[in-house]
């Protein structure tokens, strides 16, 4: 009989900092609330503190150093930096590092740091409680050009430092501030701490498994508006890991995230620039195809399911062209106004061509959404 194998060896020290700052959270912060209250500099601090903190990780360790989505000035880098060690989740490097492989092996149990195929539990905290991985972090091989950045390289030296100093040096200046440093670092340092860490951690576990996918069904991420209200915007996951060199998560206006909001705030004073943005050209492609195959896996057991699914390809192969010819002709009037090169009647002729194409693809996108649903209905 094959001995079973034992599981890998606790990591003593992230076991212990995850036991004490929740019992913290959990237990004496609603005891101390009960006894003592907490004053609205407390609270006010709290919510600043959760919302920089947690953003750190979303637009710094994730949006700008991971994915290289933007660029920053230096003193964003630096505040990004700090805020993240803040967030107590490892320095840049290291976080970046489990990031890309992620991206590169998603869902694969034996490569993916945090892979959802191996429960809730596991990829929302499980990993970080042993040694899965141990042997990764050797060199970060994968990371080599974030060790050319002296931020990313000096967070990761100090690390240890600077998370001591900004998670209690930062929240007792407070306290003392207001005349309560107790207070202020049971409520802004460990309960904040632990919020941050939860709201995370579901872009791992729960944006992985909660959700709809309208852009890929080739891995486990879901997009979900709702998850988007507590991880800062990253809850549109599904979009993220199919393009994941935009700066964006949620990509319409109406769609809740800061974080988008953030960076290109910072680009109107020049403290961001080179926002990188997926075609849209790309987006109602990618939706258009998973469209079309929701629908030909639904009408496949109808008995006239051949004749469905051809009408289905031929307005799909339509409106496809449709996308095709009306983002190139945009793209190609665009550059041309930019360049100032067009007269008069060009202008005019690529106008009218552009205007007949957008009315073209408006009335094709409304004809397949109309067949779309009408198979899902029938089917």
């Amino acid at each position: 009989m094959q001995a079973k194998e034992s599981p890998p060896r606790l990591i003593l020290t992230n076991v212990l900092v995850f036991l004490i700052t929740s019992i913290i959270a959990f237990i004496v912060v609603p005891l101390w609330a009960v006894s003592f209250g907490f004053d609205a500099v407390e609270i006010g601090a709290t919510i600043f503190l959760f919302f920089f903190t947690g953003m750190s990780i979303t637009a710094g360790y994730h949006r700008l150093w991971s994915h290289k989505t933007y660029d920053a000035n230096v003193v964003v880098r630096a505040i990004l930096a700090v805020g993240g060690a803040m967030a107590l989740q490892n320095s840049i490097l290291h976080w970046a590092s489990d990031h890309r492989i992620h991206h590169r092996h998603v869902d694969d149990n034996d490569k993916d740091p945090y892979s959802a195929k191996r429960g809730f539990w596991y990829s929302h905290i499980g990993w970080m409680l042993r040694e899965y991985q141990a042997h990764r972090y050797d060199d970060y091989a994968n990371c080599r050009d974030l060790q050319k950045d002296k931020i990313v390289m000096w967070q990761h030296k100090y690390y240890l430092p600077i998370v001591l100093v900004s998670n209690f040096g930062i929240a007792a200046l407070l306290g003392w501030m207001n005349g309560d440093v107790l207070s202020m670092v049971l409520l802004a340092g460990v309960f904040r701490l632990v919020m941050v860490h939860h709201v995370t951690f579901f872009i791992n576990s729960l944006a992985h498994i909660w959700g709809r996918q309208p852009y890929t069904d080739k891995n486990t991420a879901r997009d979900n508006g709702f998850l988007a209200l507590f991880t800062f915007g990253e809850g549109y996951h599904n979009f993220h890991h199919i393009f994941e060199y935009d700066y964006r998560n949620g990509i319409r206006w109406y769609q809740f995230d800061p974080t988008k909001w953030l960076i290109r705030g910072l680009s109107f004073v020049g403290l961001t620039k080179n926002l990188r943005r997926t075609p849209e050209e790309r987006i109602e492609k990618a939706r258009a195809a998973m469209q079309l195959q929701r629908a030909s896996e639904k009408i496949s057991t109808l008995p006239n399911a051949d004749e469905i699914k051809q009408k289905l390809q031929s307005e799909y192969d339509l409106l496809v062209q449709r996308i095709g010819d009306y983002y190139a002709t945009k793209k190609r009037l665009m550059e041309l106004k930019k360049r100032q090169v067009l007269r008069s009647y060009e202008r005019l002729e690529l106008d009218f061509k552009y205007k007949e194409l957008k009315q073209s693809l408006a009335l094709q996108r409304e004809k397949w959404l109309q067949l779309y649903q009408l198979d899902f209905v029938t089917a």
